[in-house]
């Protein structure tokens, strides 16, 4: 009975094993707000200061990217 717990707990974390680039949505593309900070910008939720503009949204739509 142990060796078969062991067993299943070895093949849970093999099959749950994070790999770099885990953070990739479907078909390899980066999530917006990860494109967003690449290029300079920061994402909110409410309007961006005065000194930046707009370029593009964060989180889905949800939030603005700001440079």
């Amino acid at each position: 009975m142990r060796t078969h717990c062991l067993l299943l707990l070895t093949i849970c974390f093999l099959s749950f094993h994070t790999a770099p680039g885990a953070g990739l949505t479907s078909l390899g593309h980066r999530p917006d707000h990860y494109q967003c900070v690449k290029n300079g910008g920061f994402c909110l939720y409410s309007a961006c200061p005065v000194y930046s503009k707009i370029v593009g949204t964060c989180y889905s739509g949800k939030a603005k990217c700001c440079t």
